[in-house]
């Protein structure tokens, strides 16, 4: 009997939690040596008398990466970045200084290039972490126009980089594994949850399969990209690795068809048994050869596809074959998206942006309540393109800053007037970090959440250069937290407000521009590369529908065919395991075409 299919359109309380509690393959390793990063940055602080300290410590947990390479890649490139960024600043603030007009303007102009950067280049999110560190520097030496004290502030700026930079590549490099071994064990997460679904197909493990699908082979091919430039590995084993990535995908999608579709015959242990080998082997940080085809699978035509699959799961395929499909589903190349001087989507997204940024600006200079500072960095961390991501995230950001705001001042009045030595208090701050980067490396439903605990927790207890224990200094920067979110959402929500509904038939065309060119594909090597491109282009689709859902009633009522396209997009999730299967193919190719003529227009 076919099991129903779970809602994976909608983050539900139950769901939510399920989600934080969820005990991902690699994500509690993640999280401590995220963790263990973040405690260094603050200890470094420390020492050398940085001042607030929150801003380094939060932009080591927004970048901090999965392996050593990309750690490594990334904080060489942050640094070099920011350092022409600083050179900038040096002669903005020879025109600013002492001119309260020109600083607003070199705010706003700093803030509109980086918004644009952000929606418009290959540069996110780090555009917007440089952003917030520049116009925070741009703050601080506004508080002391002294030409001494603002050489220092942009000293300071530069060391917010410079010690989370460095810090991933020295510490990076040491704790994290090598993009290799994140590639096998992603490998072996896929295989492990295919025989799962064969063993106990319960509704809450075809949801963590759907979810898992939906990355489709993109991570795991900058794990290749990145274990190819640590020139350690052996081209050959790199190649096997290459094609066991989209072998794990369609084994992972086969799997789901299977049980989905049809009961699972006793008869498949063997096929069970070979899949849990085989992960076994990928944890090594190995892969399998010479795979035996398990036997005895019944009539299930899934099951037998699969079966046939492992025999060559890791056999290097032809490289012209492979190539030839990789560039068909490759993204766009250089550092500008292609639409990034003609689409006036990006300009409007900048002008929003900067429009949050001057306000909050205004109001913290207006009120003169330099406590609440911490909305203008806000409005850097917490813009987003459509109105449904708005709606969508605010909760989590608000939900984040009240509970990071939560543990500050509880850890403030509880555990700070008992901490006797530096030690004490960065297992203090080492705990609660861990909280927030427990839930950052989540699923990306909730990973904004982690970095708003995260946000305020530092923010709360950490002024200066150390500890505080100031209960007002915590007060004001989660006001300014929550004001910058709100007024964020009130400028996106209120010009030129962009519609999550506009951008659906677009996804959708991605989904079966896909799914024909896996329709017609003929070697089974870019088969694969073809079903992998349909899984990420559906969790695409898939996350625009749900942001549409969640806009306001006046916006869903200019949504006529939404419910249209979230049936389209359940049948190619079902088309697109199907199509795998030869005994289904011909049938499914006409299928495809159908809903694709079907959809509105």
């Amino acid at each position: 009997m076919a099991l129903p299919v779970p809602d994976t359109l909608h983050l539900t309380l139950v769901r939510f939690w399920r989600l934080v509690c969820d005990p991902a393959p690699g994500r509690l390793g993640y999280s401590l040596r995220m963790t263990c990063a973040c405690t260094l940055v603050i200890l470094i602080c420390e020492i050398w008398q940085v001042p607030e300290t929150a801003l380094p410590a939060f932009v080591t947990m927004a970048l901090w990466q999965k392996d050593r390479m990309t750690n490594v890649l990334a904080g060489v490139g942050v640094n070099l970045l920011f350092a022409v960024v600083i050179l900038l600043m040096f002669g903005l603030v020879h025109l600013t200084l002492d001119h309260p007009l020109s600083l607003v303007a070199a705010t706003a102009l700093l803030s509109l290039g980086f918004f644009f950067l952000g929606s418009a280049s290959k540069l996110k999110p780090v555009a917007y972490m440089l952003a917030l560190i520049v116009v925070y520097a741009l703050i601080a030496i506004d508080q002391a126009p002294v030409g001494e004290l603002a050489t220092r502030a942009l000293l300071y700026a530069d060391l917010f980089i410079l010690i989370p930079g460095g810090v991933m590549v020295v510490v990076g490099g040491l704790i994290c594994p090598s993009p290799k071994t994140v590639l096998t064990h992603a490998i072996a997460a896929r295989l492990r949850l295919s025989a799962r679904l064969h063993q106990q197909p319960d509704a809450l493990v075809q949801e963590q399969a759907t979810a898992m699908l939906r990355e489709g082979a993109g991570d795991m091919l900058k794990s290749l990209k990145m274990a190819k430039l640590e020139k350690l590995w052996r081209d050959h084993d790199l190649e096997c690795l290459h094609q066991a990535i989209y072998s794990s995908v369609a084994t992972l999608a086969l799997a789901h068809a299977a049980t989905r579709d049809h009961s699972i015959p006793h008869s498949a242990s063997s096929l069970i048994q070979t899949l849990f080998e085989m992960a076994a082997i990928f944890e090594k940080g190995d892969y399998p050869t010479d795979i035996s085809t398990p036997s005895a699978l019944g009539t299930s035509p899934a099951l037998q596809e699969l079966a046939l699959l492992l025999s060559t799961f890791t056999t290097p395929a032809p490289k012209n074959q492979q190539k030839e499909a990789e560039k068909d589903e490759s993204g766009p190349a250089g550092f500008f998206f292609p639409d990034a001087f003609t689409n006036p989507e990006h300009v409007r997204f900048a002008v929003k942006g900067t429009a949050a940024v001057m306000l909050s600006y205004f109001l913290f200079k207006v009120l003169a309540w330099p406590g609440i500072h911490t909305c203008v960095i806000t409005c850097f961390i917490v813009a987003l393109p459509t109105m449904g991501e708005m709606i969508s995230k605010l909760t989590l950001r608000i939900a984040g800053a009240l509970v990071g705001g939560a543990m500050g001042i509880g850890s403030l009045i509880i555990l700070m007037p008992h901490l006797q030595n530096s030690a004490a208090f960065l297992a203090m701050m080492a705990a609660g970090t861990l909280v927030a980067c427990w839930i950052k490396t989540g699923d990306e439903r909730i990973a904004y959440a982690g970095l708003q605990i995260g946000l305020a927790f530092f923010l709360s207890d950490l002024k200066g250069y150390g500890p505080t224990t100031d209960m007002t200094t915590a007060r004001d920067r989660i006001i300014g937290i929550l004001l910058g979110n709100f007024i964020t959402y009130a400028v996106f929500t209120s010009i030129w407000p962009t519609s999550a509904y506009d951008k659906i038939r677009d996804t959708l065309r991605n989904v079966f521009h896909a799914l024909d060119a896996l329709a017609i594909a003929p070697p089974r090597t870019q088969q694969l590369v073809h079903a992998a491109a349909v899984q990420t282009a559906l969790g695409t689709t898939e996350r625009t529908i749900e942001f549409a859902s969640m806009e306001p009633p006046h916006m869903r009522a200019d949504m006529p065919h939404l419910a249209a396209y979230h049936t389209a997009t359940q049948q190619a999730a079902l088309l697109a395991e199907d199509v795998l299967i030869p005994a289904l193919s011909s049938e499914t190719a006409h299928q495809i075409t159908q809903l694709e003529q079907g959809l509105p227009k």
